[in-house]
């Protein structure tokens, strides 16, 4: 397999939907395997990816109900990994085209609310136990929310 290389950027764009999650963590394994990360490190990038599309595909539920898409663009370095997590509004022209979906499950969604808050708090902490740098910005007004995890190749 060829090496990668430092800079080399990957984008991966998934509907905002849990069914998805796998997708964006046999990303960051492939990716991690290649730079070299240890089966644990790739283990702990996985789950810190994998929060972050949990809070993601929460803050899109939020703003716009079902429809969003997340974008996740991997950027490799000499030392690790860079993940950048935004969420794409239905309408943006950078979105995928999805069909509607079941209004039932926008209900489900709604009464579920006070249990994803905490679940979102604890997602967070878990972000940060597993990868070496995150930062975080959501703006329920404006309707942005973007999350950025670094992992460091230790040699």
């Amino acid at each position: 397999m060829p090496e990668l290389l430092p800079g080399t950027p990957v984008e991966l764009k998934i509907p905002a939907r849990d069914e998805f999650i796998g997708l964006a963590k046999r990303v960051a394994s492939s990716l991690g395997g290649q730079l070299g990360f240890s089966l644990d490190e790739i283990d702990e990038l996985n789950i810190a990816v994998a929060q972050a599309c949990a809070n993601s595909i929460s803050d899109a539920q939020d703003f716009w109900g079902e429809g969003a898409t997340l974008q996740l663009s991997f950027m490799t370095t000499e030392i690790g990994i860079r993940v950048d997590v935004d969420v794409l509004p239905p309408d943006s022209p950078r979105a995928l085209a999805l069909p509607p979906s079941d209004a039932r499950e926008r209900e489900e969604l709604v009464a579920a609310t006070d249990a994803a808050a905490d679940q979102r708090l604890l997602a967070k902490a878990m972000i940060r136990v597993f990868v070496d740098d995150f930062r975080e910005h959501v703006n329920q007004g404006r309707r942005e929310a973007h999350y950025r995890m670094v992992k460091y190749l230790i040699s």
